[in-house]
């Protein structure tokens, strides 16, 4: 039906997102409240989703199997990458496991809020809406991060003068870890002594939902949500974030294939194209680097969201 259209652009796609990767969410490296460490698999913070979800969208896939087969397509790539961070000792094991209750049950919600939708004949509009802003809202922050960089390198001069930078995104986690709520958790592994437990169930049901609702993993929102709301250290949060897409994959797909949102057919060939366009943005990060390569690609949620838009309007696909 939709596969002969639909799996060729969003493997194009998904190839050009994951090129994009190594440099669209390096910030979180650079403003972490701990020291980091730049690890290659924290690119797959959003998997490609901001331009292979929108893709699909265009070639006439309504939204519910957007957001299915986005999920069944992240699911190998995220069981890897987080089997290999958990071997590296960057999972901290206690908080993925409090997270993992919460990211399921976020996960359901956001699946059943789709068959709600889908009752009424509004899921495209529905999630269409929803996707926009959120796209919007990463090439936001990615624009402003960036530029920040930028400011901040050029007053170096003025630093070495005792003069400070311009303040970045920092230091919010004390705050936060100043709500005292029982029962609160000392998670060793991330330096965090102690923090509310419902700060961290809040976190993972957020995150799962959004999993669950727009498909992908949410490391766009979980990733910098573990650095900046509990302050875990980056390199920790990397690889806690994908064993918590692993989890809201594997579930979000079993979740979508039982209610029939899932052509595995198109998530097959959206993997090859991840796994193509991932090796090259890799080879790329040794000749491109800076927050200007960042700041150039911003703009790509918004062609993303520009994708969304036109299917919206046109109430049809590309052609």
């Amino acid at each position: 039906m939709w596969q002969a259209t639909a799996a060729p652009i969003a493997a194009v796609l998904q190839m050009v997102a994951a090129v994009a990767m190594p440099w669209t969410f390096s910030p979180l490296f650079r403003m972490a409240p701990a020291p980091s460490q730049p690890i290659g698999t924290a690119s797959f913070g959003v998997g490609g989703s901001f331009l292979a979800g929108p893709g699909l969208f265009i070639t006439g896939l309504p939204m519910n199997f957007v957001v299915g087969t986005d999920l069944a397509h992240i699911v190998g790539k995220s069981l890897v990458a987080s089997r290999e961070h958990l071997v590296r000792g960057n999972v901290d094991i206690k908080l993925a496991v409090i997270m993992a209750g919460g990211t399921i049950i976020g996960t359901e919600a956001g699946a059943q809020v789709i068959q709600y939708l889908k009752q009424f004949k509004i899921v495209n509009i529905v999630v269409g809406v929803v996707m926009i802003g959120v796209l919007i809202l990463i090439s936001a922050f990615m624009a402003w991060e960036s530029w920040q960089t930028i400011t901040r390198s050029q007053i170096a001069e003025l630093r070495l003068k005792g003069k400070t930078a311009p303040p970045a995104v920092r230091r919010f986690h004390e705050k936060v870890q100043r709500f005292k709520l029982w029962p609160m958790i000392n998670l060793a592994e991330s330096g965090v002594r102690n923090i509310s437990f419902w700060i961290i169930l809040i976190v993972a049901v957020v995150a799962g939902f959004l999993a669950g609702f727009l498909g992908g993993g949410a490391g766009y929102l979980r990733m910098p949500l573990l650095v900046y709301v509990l302050g875990v250290p980056t390199k920790v949060a990397v690889g806690t974030d994908l064993f918590e897409v692993a989890v809201s994959a594997s579930y979000g797909t079993l979740s979508h294939a039982i209610k029939g949102n899932v052509d595995i057919m198109i998530a097959l060939v959206m993997q090859t194209g991840a796994a193509v366009g991932a090796q090259i943005g890799v080879k790329l990060t040794d000749f491109f680097r800076g927050a200007k390569i960042r700041l150039a690609f911003s703009p790509l949620p918004l062609i993303g969201a520009a994708l969304i838009v036109y299917g919206l309007m046109t109430g049809q696909k590309m052609k």
